[in-house]
């Protein structure tokens, strides 16, 4: 009877003591494993260096290890900022279908629709200092190319005059420094900047100037989103053809005189307003365009029936 009792209380402090150091043991034992899980599941991968890479058919010398670090920043930078690159891809598929057939037809090399990626990300915004739309075209510089900008209208957010305006831009530099590479430069820099600089520096090579930080990124930004936007699988993007954003159908109608209601216009043509100003987003007044000097203005006009699916709220007066 002695013995069992002395087991028993053996058994009781033995108890005591696993309850005692159980729980720390156990919850230590979850943040290990905790640990261990992340470990295995999350990870960030450096990138191999790409066998070779060039920009409108001039190459890139990734021998270079200068030029590899600031191409390898670039790369990583739209790599692992997942949700802006995917949409990169998303819009391309939307909108390089304008860019691509402009571009050729003023014999510009189709690696500058990536330009107009790192210029806007392909949507129509407005830069602190007022460049505007697609190609991020200053004012100044949008009217010396003859674009119309007021407060009624601006071609900067006309996707196909503003392409070719870039084209005209590209095309005087590139006559100007006999390299595309540096005609993407002074895109950001200005052309007088670059001229500056080559004069100053002695080289006329854009990898071998000193510039300042932005335009020194600016090429291997363009480049960057070049290579991963041609080989996104590569780089981990994984998409189907019916996730891409696709442009809705329409159709143009020419108009050479004053619109006193856009929302009227929209309705007598088979869409609304919203619509309508989405597919033009040149047309800035909020009511109407007007033209007294009659000039000739192409608007698109949506015929996707999906796209007018939804019928408006009644409102409690029209239920009466």
């Amino acid at each position: 009877m002695k013995n069992t009792n002395s087991f028993v209380s053996f058994l009781a402090v033995l108890s005591f003591f696993f309850l005692l150091f159980s729980y720390p043991t156990k919850k230590l034992s979850e943040d290990k494993l905790h640990q261990k899980q992340f470990n295995e599941k999350y990870n960030i991968f450096t990138i191999s260096k790409p066998a070779n890479m060039n920009f409108c058919g001039e190459k890139v010398d990734l021998k270079s290890e200068d030029i590899w670090e600031r191409m390898d920043k670039e790369l990583l930078k739209n790599i692992y900022w997942q949700s802006n690159t995917m949409l990169y891809l998303k819009r391309a598929s939307k909108f390089f279908q304008i860019i691509e057939p402009i571009l050729k037809a003023n014999n510009i090399p189709d690696d500058f629709k990536y330009l107009a990626v790192i210029e806007s990300g392909l949507e129509d915004v407005i830069s602190p200092s007022g460049a505007a739309g697609f190609w991020q075209i200053l004012k100044s510089t949008a009217k010396e190319y003859g674009l119309e900008v007021n407060t009624a209208i601006d071609e900067r957010y006309n996707l196909e005059k503003s392409t070719k305006v870039a084209c005209e831009y590209l095309r005087e530099a590139f006559e100007k420094f006999g390299s595309w590479t540096m005609a993407a430069a002074s895109y950001n820099k200005g052309q007088n900047g670059i001229s500056r600089l080559i004069e100053k520096q002695g080289t006329n090579n854009y990898y071998n100037l000193h510039l300042n930080s932005e335009t020194s990124r600016y090429v291997f930004r363009i480049i960057a989103v070049k290579e991963i936007l041609e080989n996104p699988k590569q780089y981990g993007f994984i998409y189907r053809e019916k996730d891409l954003y696709v442009m809705p159908k329409y159709k143009t109608i020419e108009i050479d005189s004053t619109i006193s209601d856009l929302a009227d216009f929209a309705t007598a043509n088979g869409t609304n307003y919203k619509l309508l100003k989405q597919l033009n987003p040149w047309l800035r007044n909020t009511t109407s365009l007007p033209d007294k000097s009659r000039r000739r203005y192409i608007l698109k006009i949506p015929t996707d029936p999906l796209l007018l699916m939804f019928d408006d709220f009644e409102t409690p007066e029209q239920e009466k």
